[in-house]
């Protein structure tokens, strides 16, 4: 979403359209191709995201947006955990209530299945003591994001998510699980949504260490944009087989090809 249809501010708010995103999915609605924006970011719900798209003109059915949380919802209800100890907003913590499962504030020495990390800009020490006490004892450790930005208007700005888990990983030794991209989960949690395999999938993305590396391994096809966190030569250094199979400028680019190609 950041960086590929939208930019906001380092805080992700005040979002703007990007050239053609708009336009892009007013064809996907016309076409009745099945779509989803599976966003990284946790600082608001799906639900909120969706009704934030909207006000900036985006027609968005009320399921459009998949983040993290939701991710981990799935996979916490199928492991059988029941607290979670939630490093976050209410953007992620909401949809882990939704699922049935207990939410836990990060305060004290819990005891807790799993530790969930997610935009958190109002992280502590005490928050920090908590997570660590939770990981001692026995609890898996969760990140929302392992990258190190995302784009916005200001240009690149550090998420939260890897900071927190680079702090619990060096002090407890816990191994920390991604639950959103580039990790497969994240794809066959579009695909399930989708009800599309994810060969059949075009992903499509402006991070070359997020978007690309997963289509990969979906087998997807891999779409490349420049608005955001990657630039025309973000994957020169890497195998051909780790390229883009398609590398464009913005969505308003990848929407004139289409219509072109089906034309």
């Amino acid at each position: 979403m950041d960086g590929t249809l939208v930019l906001g501010d380092k805080t992700n708010h005040g979002l703007n359209p990007l050239p053609g995103a708009r336009e892009m999915i007013a064809h996907l609605n016309k076409q009745n191709l099945p779509y989803v924006l599976f966003t990284n970011g946790t600082a608001l719900t799906p639900v909120a995201y969706v009704e934030t798209l909207r006000r900036i003109g985006f027609d968005l059915p009320g399921n459009a947006v998949l983040t993290p949380a939701s991710v981990a919802a799935d996979l916490f209800v199928e492991k059988g955990y029941r607290r979670i100890l939630a490093l976050g907003t209410e953007g992620m913590t909401k949809s882990l209530a939704d699922a049935g499962l207990e939410i836990l504030k990060p305060e004290g020495k819990p005891t807790a299945d799993a530790v969930l990390i997610g935009w958190f800009r109002e992280f502590t020490m005490p928050a920090l003591e908590s997570a660590c006490y939770a990981a001692w004892n026995g609890a898996k450790v969760y990140s929302c994001s392992q990258s190190l930005f995302f784009a916005t208007a200001e240009g690149k700005t550090l998420g939260t998510s890897r900071a927190i888990a680079a702090m619990i990983r060096d002090l407890t030794g816990a191994k920390i699980h991604l639950v959103g991209k580039p990790d497969i989960a994240a794809l066959r949690c579009a695909s399930y949504r989708l009800n599309v395999a994810t060969k059949h999938i075009a992903v499509v993305g402006d991070d070359p260490a997020l978007e690309v590396p997963m289509a990969h391994r979906g087998k997807s096809l891999a779409i490349a944009v420049q608005t955001g966190i990657g630039a025309a030569d973000s994957f020169k250094h890497l195998k051909k087989s780790q390229h883009p199979h398609i590398a464009i400028h913005d969505v308003g680019e990848l929407l004139s090809l289409y219509i072109g190609q089906n034309a």
